[in-house]
């Protein structure tokens, strides 16, 4: 697994948590970045940092092309996979839109529902297509 893909399943550990407990997003970071058994790299802290500050945005765009599906009606998992691929795909500019694709996808497969990994696969696939007309 690489540093990336690890960076990428620890920002989901710690947004699903932040959501799980009923915290802010990204709410679990700080006491995360302080414990030496649960290291939190750099690429991470920027995915969930991203993230936060964007969520309106990112949860507005994955929203509208969610068809059939509310945000409160998605998987845990597979909602804020959504939001980090979305996030990579609009905002970070080193990470191809085919990887982020990627990496969101096989997360999912991983850690979500039979279903799960389609369903990202379409939606983040969707706002790679769209992404020229979208303002980030």
């Amino acid at each position: 697994m690489s540093a990336r893909t690890k960076s990428r399943k620890r920002a989901l550990d710690i947004l699903f948590e932040s959501e799980a407990q009923n915290l802010e997003p990204g709410g679990t970071l700080a006491d995360r970045r302080d414990s030496t058994d649960y290291p939190v790299n750099d690429y991470a802290i920027s995915l969930i940092e991203g993230v936060v500050l964007h969520r309106d945005r990112l949860d507005e765009i994955i929203s509208e092309n969610a068809n059939d599906w509310t945000l409160d009606r998605m998987p845990a998992v597979d909602r804020n996979l959504l939001r980090i691929g979305a996030y990579e795909i609009l905002y970070v500019d080193d990470v191809p839109d085919a990887v982020a694709v990627s990496e969101a996808v096989a997360l999912a497969a991983d850690l979500s529902t039979d279903e799960s990994s389609a369903f990202v696969n379409g939606l983040l696939s969707k706002i790679v297509e769209l992404k020229p007309t979208l303002t980030a």
